[in-house]
């Protein structure tokens, strides 16, 4: 499975970076809106919620604005339903993963290890699917986004490390990474934005389903339970994976997935201004680390 994306010019690489980044940037209030969230509204559940509900939205998007018969042409392939099946599958093992391993090994090393291996596995993937070569600057840019991210999150936080709970969190990673691939590969291929993520979002909620009605989802029929569910489903899921998808047509994954580190960016800047959480020296460092290292990866080459 080959995923190299067409020679495109400058100017829409850029628009697509741009796309990425602003879908990141929707990613990065989830933590601020689930903060938000009513007591009783565990992890899983609010995560659960919001790709149940960011999956129904984007396949009833994906009909109202006459996507329907993309989406039956997509589902009409062999090759494309086993691939949308393996997305389908990772969507919900790298929502799910991540929270059980956030919940063994701690927020900051989870979290870490979560989104510093998502581009090294997207990258590796890239290698070996023979995908978009990697440039010393996408390395670069990762090395320095990723360690960013370390300092970012475990600055002033002593780290606890459980190999079960790293495991999960790596899980996550390269859930995430495999879905990125798949969902670029179809996209370039010639599948629509909006029917390809309608397909992967909308079976992801319907394997969620069960975890969201047996589970603690009573917060949901609260008014601020509504609220949170609808933002987290209609905004950074519904919204923000169009545009990532949208991007995903003239930017190689391996480089998506490290424009993906504006995320925590974004969540420690609204967890300062929203929230009243402190910032210490080490964090502000790891936040401009990063974003001199997505500039770096953003900026057109000199030539």
């Amino acid at each position: 499975m080959s995923v190299r994306t067409p020679e495109i010019p400058a100017s829409a690489r850029l628009g697509g970076a741009g796309s990425i980044l602003l879908a990141a940037s929707l990613w990065g209030t989830t933590g601020t809106v689930r903060a938000l969230a009513p007591e009783g509204a565990s992890p899983v559940s609010v995560g659960a919620a919001r790709i149940v509900v960011g999956g129904l939205l984007l396949v009833l998007l994906a009909s109202l604005v006459g996507r329907g018969a993309e989406l039956r042409r997509l589902l009409s392939s062999r090759r494309a339903r086993l691939l949308l099946a393996v997305g389908v599958i990772c969507v919900a093992v790298y929502q799910t993963a991540f929270f059980a391993g956030v919940a063994r090994t701690g927020v900051a090393t989870g979290t870490v290890v979560t989104i510093g291996s998502a581009p090294a596995f997207a990258g590796l993937l890239s290698w070996l699917t023979g995908g978009d070569p990697l440039s010393r600057r996408w390395l670069a840019a990762t090395a320095g986004a990723v360690l960013g991210c370390a300092a970012l999150i475990g600055g002033g936080q002593e780290a606890g490390v459980e190999p079960l709970g790293v495991a999960l969190a790596l899980l996550s990673g390269l859930g995430y990474a495999v879905y990125a691939t798949i969902a670029s590969h179809l996209i370039v291929g010639g599948g629509g934005d909006q029917a390809v993520v309608a397909a992967l979002f909308g079976g992801a909620g319907l394997l969620l389903l069960p975890v969201l009605l047996l589970g603690s989802s009573g917060w949901m029929l609260t008014g601020s339970g509504l609220l949170v569910a609808g933002y987290l489903g209609g905004v950074t899921t519904a919204v923000g994976y169009v545009l990532y998808a949208r991007g995903l047509r003239g930017t190689p994954v391996a480089v998506a997935t490290t424009l993906g580190l504006a995320e925590p960016a974004v969540a420690a800047l609204l967890g300062l201004a929203v929230l009243g959480e402190d910032l210490g020296g080490v964090a502000l460092v790891g936040l401009a680390g990063i974003g001199c290292s997505l500039l770096l990866l953003v900026l057109p080459e000199r030539r």
